[in-house]
């Protein structure tokens, strides 16, 4: 059974709408996460690696020194389905999530000291 796959229209549409700061590129769906440090990105590779094998979907991820770009498509059905958007939204919450901000006694990685800084989050 092959999943839909997305027009390249379709596509942008549900970015723009679901996740804004993906984008679509030579036929995958991407996402750059910056981050401050060789251990920041380390931790965002990890995370996202949990992410896809829970999810047993998996991206493409390429990475340097203080960022991250993931890369999203099914191979098997060749296209942008379903279950890029899922795992992409999933990443999305994982890695931008900003315990700080929610006032629940968890407070966050400090930003402004390089030892801990972690991801340099989206405004």
């Amino acid at each position: 059974m092959t999943d839909k796959t997305y027009s390249d229209t379709e596509v942008e549409e549900r970015l723009k709408a679901e996740l804004p700061k993906w984008r679509l590129e030579d036929g995958w769906i991407r996402r750059t996460y910056k981050t401050s440090s060789w251990k920041g990105t380390l931790m965002v590779i990890n995370t996202v690696g949990h992410l896809a094998e829970a999810a047993w979907h998996h991206p493409d991820i390429t990475a340097s020194y203080a960022w991250v770009e993931v890369r999203l498509k099914n191979h098997h059905a060749k296209g942008i389905t379903d279950k890029d958007f899922a795992l992409a939204a999933k990443i999305e919450d994982v890695v931008q999530w900003q315990p700080g901000l929610e006032g629940k006694g968890l407070e966050g990685t400090p930003q402004d000291d390089l030892r801990f800084a972690y991801v340099k989050y989206d405004k």
